[in-house]
């Protein structure tokens, strides 16, 4: 495992160095695509090492991978590749048009790359301390990249991405301090005290009340990136201002990476508390995410921010399913992550698209997108049905399994679920058809879209609501019995 561990940590971290060179250069596109597909593979033979030996550690166990994490790298070493084979064209039209200049552009690869380790480094890492300074550097990251256009509105965006996240990781800290101290008492003092595999070991044992503690303080900080209300100011306008290709990595890689980060501190907790309080507050604050986000989308204009809260709505969504807990919602969690993903960075691909072709992001100047280009309209259209849960889509099956089993476990909830998804429904349809079939705005700036990547996700998204290999069910299952 060492070989393909040190390949797909290292291939992100060399492409942020590289491109910190040469970012700027005409040719840096393909070299940022070329890492990214290089990150994948790597990917793909850490995931064929998993499904043949099993869980697997590497480097003195300072690295960990089984079922639940394992399909999550996949998934962001993919997004990852599809996403900078969308930026091509989509930068250099940025470019071309004076947005970003060459400093941008350079800033823009290496930022891309050295985003994609940190999140990779969030997800494989052994140790919780290190999984929190991989979350404080993606968040460093992510507020250069919102930055990147260096306008007030960007700027400010940013620094409130930064001030709200650093708040909120700063809480996290001090949760994995107390989570520290649990385990010291059980396990000695030194590394081994912030191993997950060592703390799962033993999460029975720990100090039930510091627990608690330390999971509320985790809860804030990490529910923060997650965009969990009232944690969530800063999503919206990161998505708004920032270079559509970031919007499509944080709604659909880091909000899971911070999740991830959740669960495995719900399954310590519970352990240790042998009760639901994880679980409760999990529940609780999914539920009002997903209330509060769906009353919101009908009050927007720019349909980047719009799609920022569906995102809340969604990550709301899979966290109340990982509250309820048990196989069929946990199931039912770790899908919905992965059709998120897939169909949130597509719509945002084909939002880009539009914007750039009609000159604004506001949806009043978006008109008439079947006829002035037929692959962007109805890969918006196509991408839009999936994100409300149109069959025969995958969200319909997850979103589906997760409202049935809230119907039999947590009865109170189904009402506020149906109520917040049809009211989202309605929002984000009647805006988004407008925009597709109505009468057709001027298209001011020509230009020939990346579609591939949009038609791709879709695809993939599609062929889960239909089939679910059994290969990628009995994956779903192995990292459901996991999170308990």
């Amino acid at each position: 495992m060492a070989a393909e561990m040190l390949l797909l940590l290292a291939s992100p971290l060399a492409g942020g160095a590289v491109l910190a060179l040469v970012g700027q250069r005409g040719y840096a596109a393909e070299v940022n695509a070329g890492f990214a597909i290089v990150t994948f593979g790597a990917a793909a033979r850490l995931v064929a090492r998993v499904i043949a030996d099993g869980p697997l550690s590497a480097f003195e166990e300072q690295f960990f991978v089984d079922s639940l994490n394992v399909f999550l790298v996949a998934l962001t070493a993919f997004v990852a590749m599809t996403t900078s084979l969308f930026s091509r064209p989509y930068m250099r039209i940025e470019r071309s048009h004076g947005r970003v200049t060459d400093a941008g552009m350079r800033l823009y690869h290496s930022m891309y790359q050295l985003f994609t380790f940190t999140m990779l480094l969030v997800l494989t890492t052994n140790n919780l301390g290190v999984m929190w300074v991989a979350m404080e550097a993606a968040t460093l990251t992510t507020v250069l990249l919102v930055a990147l256009y260096r306008t007030h509105a960007s700027l400010e965006a940013a620094w409130k991405y930064f001030i709200l996240c650093g708040v909120g990781i700063a809480q996290a800290l001090f949760g994995t301090i107390l989570v520290y101290f649990a385990a010291e008492r059980i396990l000695g003092a030194g590394i081994g005290s912030l191993l997950w595999t060592h703390l799962a070991a033993v999460k029975a044992d720990l100090e039930p009340t510091v627990m608690s503690i330390a999971f509320v303080f985790l809860l804030v900080g990490y529910g923060t990136k997650v965009g969990l209300v009232p944690l969530h100011n800063w999503l919206p306008d990161a998505h708004a201002e920032g270079p559509t290709p970031i919007s499509a990595v944080l709604s659909g890689l880091l909000l899971n990476v911070a999740l991830y980060a959740l669960i495995r501190f719900k399954v310590l907790t519970d352990g240790a508390l042998e009760r639901p309080f994880a679980s409760g507050l999990l529940m609780g604050f999914g539920l009002l995410s997903v209330a509060v986000a769906a009353f919101f989308l009908s009050r927007q204009r720019d349909i980047k921010r719009m799609f920022a809260y569906s995102s809340i709505e969604h990550m709301g969504l899979i966290t109340f399913a990982f509250g309820m807990g048990g196989p069929v919602a946990s199931f039912a969690g770790l899908l919905h992550m992965t059709v998120h993903s897939l169909t949130k960075s597509a719509i945002f691909f084909a939002v880009g698209h539009a914007a750039q072709k009609n000159g604004t992001q506001l949806m009043d100047g978006i008109r008439g997108l079947v006829k002035v280009s037929p692959t962007i309209g109805w890969g918006l259209m196509l991408g839009t049905a999936a994100i409300l849960g149109m069959p025969p889509f995958g969200v319909f099956a997850s979103e589906f399994l997760i409202l049935t089993t809230a119907i039999a476990q947590q009865p109170w909830a189904a009402p506020i679920l149906l109520v917040s998804l049809g009211v989202s429904f309605a929002a984000i349809f009647s805006k988004v058809q407008a925009m597709v079939f109505g009468e057709p705005s001027a298209a001011r700036l020509p230009h020939r879209p990346a579609l591939v990547p949009v038609f791709t996700h879709l695809a993939l998204v599609l062929l889960l609501g239909l089939y679910i290999p059994p290969y990628l069910a009995d994956w779903y299952r192995l990292a459901a019995r996991l999170i308990g």
